[in-house]
């Protein structure tokens, strides 16, 4: 019983074939799309890919890019199944207010670092941090309970936003440096600082709440981009999301 989890972002698809829907199953293929691309997965990186029997996936772009994906999957005859947060999930308290509301690929996430932590038998705090088109900095305590999380431009559309409202500002990627002395260099910091300066702030709050310093485990498409300039202790994650999505698969699939 082969599984297919989808992971379908503001920017790009990503997918990952497993050969069975649970946690820590073999990896058999893997692949990313940006949306603009998603539909030629049938007739190209999914042609050739045994048919998936389950199929699962979140979704935070449109609902008429969710069709299109959902149209690709026509040649397995497989209906797909959507994260929607909820209340409750693999061992994860949701303590949004309006918990259907939280991102899906937050919820996602949050489960995939809980129960990473917990396979190696570590049971405190975690900072789950997503670096993508925007950032998400989550905050969950040992009992695994999610008490909020703030979310922040990522650094296109900082760069953007200010490129647009200031005059001048249209300079290239520059480098990160303690102190920058041109403009480039001036732009790629702050846009850098501001978001390990959040995560900075979130360990703390969350020390200050829970007693005790939290696992800090970092993943999305620019994590790498961050990983110098953090200032915290962190893990950093490729597939967290697919880790999440494997723990729910293993729950909501089970024989």
């Amino acid at each position: 019983m082969t599984f297919l989890a989808l992971d379908v972002g503001n920017t790009r698809l990503k997918w990952a074939q497993y050969d069975a829907p649970v946690a820590g199953a073999k990896l058999l293929a893997q692949g990313a799309v940006f949306l603009e691309n998603i539909d030629k997965l049938a007739e190209n990186e999914w042609s050739t890919m045994p048919p998936p029997s389950r199929i699962l996936g979140c979704v935070v772009a449109s609902d008429a890019i969710k069709r299109r994906v959902a149209e690709q999957m026509d040649l397995w005859e497989v209906a797909p199944r959507w994260v929607v947060s909820s209340p409750q999930e693999a061992g994860l308290t949701n303590g949004y207010d309006h918990p259907a509301r939280l991102g899906a690929d937050r919820w996602v996430a949050m489960i995939g670092a809980y129960h990473r932590l917990l396979a190696r038998g570590i049971h405190k705090p975690c900072v789950v941090v997503m670096v993508g088109t925007a950032v998400t900095v989550e905050a969950i305590d040992a009992a695994g309970k999610f008490l909020g999380g703030i979310i922040l431009p990522g650094h296109g559309i900082m760069l953007r936003a200010l490129e647009s409202g200031t005059a001048g500002l249209h300079v290239p990627t520059g480098d990160v440096t303690d102190f920058p002395t041109n403009t480039s260099d001036a732009l790629t910091s702050g846009g850098t600082f501001a978001i390990a300066g959040a995560v900075q702030r979130m360990v703390e709050n969350l020390t200050r709440h829970c007693g005790q310093v939290p696992a800090c485990i970092m993943t999305g498409g620019a994590g790498w981009k961050m990983a110098p300039s953090m200032s915290v202790e962190f893990e950093l994650v490729d597939n967290l999301i697919f880790d999440g999505l494997l723990e729910i698969a293993s729950r909501r699939f089970a024989s």
